[in-house]
């Protein structure tokens, strides 16, 4: 096994090529297909994903924030890019970067409406969200009339989607729902189209909604995490590709007596004698004190080194007294054989956020074979 020299995140783009193809197989060939890149590209490299799936033909791209958004424009990104939550005060920002907004409210799109009257626009391109059952941002469909009403006469925006988010795409308990939600979206948008006397496209599956809901593809779909190589199901995980190995090596190998602690607040204490590892990662990096006490493990030389004691600011301890391994050697915290979801799911958590949380100041390296 190579020795990696630092904590390290390969990215693999052929990896994302993979899920990307895979992805795009379950949808018609018309159909609009939108990459979410917001939060580092889920943890990865925000420049490096996208101008990979700019290369394989992606249609659209969304972000979170209007400066994630600019860190893409700075780059040289120039497909059209979706602000999922953007915030008045960088509207302006917003449309000198040719970024387009999600207007949700009856306040957002009045305030956006005003910055775009105040630099001339004309027809801007903006995506209105509507709320059929997340309840977290979106219009309410009883909303299509006052929004039809703010924009007869004026010609500062137009909007070219609509869009919402189903709440429990994943879970096949919550199908109805899921289709009630896709039902009432339908409803929305037919109502919205008459009044505006146009038809904005539509998008509403996320990665599991297009593995689950097919039939509500639309015009568009968004996938984040099925790009990173998790489908939010076991079954669907086998078909993809983790993007994001995390590897790291050993620094230090200790010998531990029988009452001897490891670590703050002596959290682990031996009752034989043992041999840890020290490694050079910790929860200013993205691993939590949730993986710590035993809860989670890494793998050295194919086997489980369990994390003992609590996970430190930049170092983790783990107990090797089984494996045989050197300062030097590598050591492998998730990846192709050891996946995200499955180290979250040691700390009762999910794969989105053990990705999204490692730091940036964790190297980054890449390939594409």
């Amino acid at each position: 096994m190579d020795k990696v020299g630092e904590t390290t995140l390969e990215i693999d783009l052929s990896a994302l090529e993979h899920n990307f193809r895979y992805l795009k197989s379950k949808l018609l060939p018309e159909t609009k297909f939108l990459a979410v890149v917001k939060a580092f590209a889920y943890g990865s490299d925000m420049v490096a994903i996208a101008k990979k799936m700019e290369t394989l033909g992606v249609d659209y791209f969304a972000v979170a924030y209007v400066k994630e958004g600019v860190l893409l424009r700075d780059a040289g990104i120039m497909s059209p890019i979706l602000v999922l939550h953007p915030q008045p005060v960088n509207f302006g920002e917003l449309i000198d970067r040719c970024l387009e907004p999600s207007l949700y409210s009856q306040k957002i799109l009045k305030q956006f409406l005003k910055t775009a009257h105040q630099k001339k626009q004309k027809d801007y391109p903006v995506h209105l969200k509507f709320n059929t059952g997340l309840n977290r941002l979106g219009f309410w469909e009883t909303d299509a009339e006052h929004i039809s009403a703010q924009l007869a006469g004026r010609n500062e925006i137009k909007i070219k989607s609509i869009f919402s988010h189903l709440a429990a795409s994943e879970d096949l308990t919550e199908k109805e729902f899921s289709q009630m939600q896709i039902k009432t979206f339908e409803k929305i948008s037919a109502e919205l189209n008459q009044k505006l006397g146009y038809s904005p496209f539509r998008h509403m599956l996320n990665t599991s909604g297009i593995i689950n809901y097919p039939k509500a593809q639309f015009e568009m779909v968004r996938s984040g995490i099925g790009l990173y190589g998790y489908g939010n199901d076991a079954k669907e995980d086998q078909n993809l590709k983790p993007v994001a190995t995390l590897k790291t090596i050993i620094s230090q190998i200790h010998k531990i007596e029988p009452g001897e602690t490891v670590g703050y607040n002596r959290a682990f204490a031996s009752e034989d004698h043992r041999i840890s590892a020290t490694l050079p990662i910790g929860h200013a990096d993205g691993i939590g004190r949730q993986y710590g006490k035993g809860k989670a493990h890494v793998t050295i030389h194919g086997k489980k080194a369990p994390i003992i004691g609590n996970v430190c600011m930049d170092m983790i301890m783990v107990d090797v007294t089984d494996i045989d391994c050197q300062e030097g050697d590598e050591v492998l915290v998730f990846g192709e054989n050891a996946s995200a979801e499955q180290f979250a799911t040691l700390a009762n958590t999910i794969s989105y956020e053990i990705l999204t949380a490692i730091s940036q100041r964790v190297k980054r390296t890449y390939k594409d074979t």
